[in-house]
């Protein structure tokens, strides 16, 4: 995949607009709880300060109206994070895509951060006379945001058609290394772990993983679905029944590929208080709640990640909130971290998990994103890369 790189481009004097993902979760009162996409993107922003760029940063944060503007959708929490982690002031400009008076006083080795991109009404439609009116702003465009890269918006396909450069940050660089490394040309076996509450929603991509890896293990709802599929008893489990034909179908033609649960700990209720039971899948009972994976299936998915040579990983299989039923899914990761494969682990859920688990270290990348870390495994063209590698020739 040929894009531009930030670190090839000279970037002296020159203004550089980032499109970070800064998107991260915050608690009643505003405050950040949970920095780790702040931290991703402080290297690319050291970076091109430390060569003398003046550099002006925005990315989205939560769903706000567009056009309208109201305290809870600041980027200000976000802005103080990170004139910590830089230790300079990093000012917050509101009204930023006309330019004025902050964008002539930006000199060299400053920052900005430009306030919420999408409150700028036509932002999520890809308007293009909002796209050139941003690219005007700048010399060099960077994407550093791979956790955006599937949604065509302004600030992150439009403004790339139309900068006079147009690169990837360090960030998304690396993603697409990882899974370029990890899918295009994988050490075998390749075995990929996708686990959620449905498979409705990663249906695509279970499809095309099959046909592509040599094992898939599906936790979570997705396997109480696949479990159904192969007369499995789930009692009043999380699950999409009316998607058994489809699990049906992936185990018809891809037979030996996806291990079904053999035993699950159960519950009667979804509480972190609740009593749990471990049972064979044939044993449960039509009340019981299947909330993680038993011993003996643990036992088989870690023989299967021992022998692997690349590891995608994207879903906890149990509900790991829970410490009663965090087992599972820290059996796996224990294991993810100790196999000599290539591993490489990305959506929300999953990195919560990585961090409860403390394994960040032994995993060999850590994706910040997750629909975009589905659709590039399902194969889609994501379009916040195609126009970086458009931009490149």
């Amino acid at each position: 995949m040929k894009v531009k790189r930030l670190s090839d481009i000279d970037v002296r004097g020159k203004r550089v607009f980032i499109r970070a993902d800064l998107n991260v979760p915050q608690d009643d009162a505003g405050a950040v709880t949970d920095d780790t996409r702040i931290r991703a993107s402080v290297p690319g922003i050291r970076d091109a300060l430390a060569r003398g760029a003046a550099v002006m940063v925005t990315s989205h944060l939560g769903r706000p109206t567009e056009g309208q503007w109201t305290p809870v959708d600041s980027l200000a929490p976000v802005g103080a994070r990170f004139g910590e982690l830089l230790g300079m002031k990093v000012p917050l400009i509101r009204d930023w895509v006309d330019g004025g008076a902050w964008h002539a006083a930006l000199a060299p080795g400053q920052v900005v951060l430009l306030e919420n991109c999408r409150c700028n009404k036509g932002e999520k439609k890809n308007d293009e006379a909002l796209a050139r009116k941003m690219a005007k702003l700048c010399d060099v465009y960077c994407n550093d945001a791979f956790g955006t890269a599937h949604r065509a918006e302004a600030t992150t396909e439009g403004i790339a058609k139309y900068a006079p450069i147009a690169c990837a940050g360090p960030l998304m660089a690396a993603e697409l290394d990882a899974l370029g490394k990890a899918l295009a040309n994988p050490d075998r076996p390749l075995v990929a772990i996708v686990a959620g509450s449905k498979v409705s929603t990663k249906l695509t991509v279970l499809k095309t993983l099959a046909a592509k890896v040599d094992v898939l293990i599906v936790g979570g709802g997705i396997a109480n679905t696949f479990i159904l599929a192969a007369h499995g008893h789930i009692g009043k489990s999380l699950a999409e029944a009316d998607l058994v034909g489809e699990a049906q179908a992936i185990l018809d033609a891809f037979p030996g590929k996806v291990p079904i649960p053999i035993d699950v700990v159960c519950a009667k209720e979804f509480a972190a208080t609740a009593t749990p039971t471990l049972k064979g899948v044939e044993n449960v009972e039509p009340d019981d709640m299947i909330l993680d994976i038993g011993p003996h299936t643990i036992a088989m998915l870690k023989s299967t990640i021992a022998t692997a040579g690349t590891i995608v990983w994207n879903g906890p299989v149990g509900v790991f909130e829970f410490d009663a039923f965090a087992g599972g899914t820290k059996a796996l990761a224990e294991a993810i971290a100790s196999s000599h494969a290539f591993t490489i682990a990305g959506g929300g859920d999953t990195v919560a998990a990585i961090n409860k688990f403390g394994i960040a270290d032994r995993v060999s990348y850590i994706s910040t994103a997750g629909g975009a870390f589905l659709e590039f495994l399902e194969g889609r063209t994501l379009p916040a890369v195609a126009v970086l590698e458009s931009r490149a020739t």
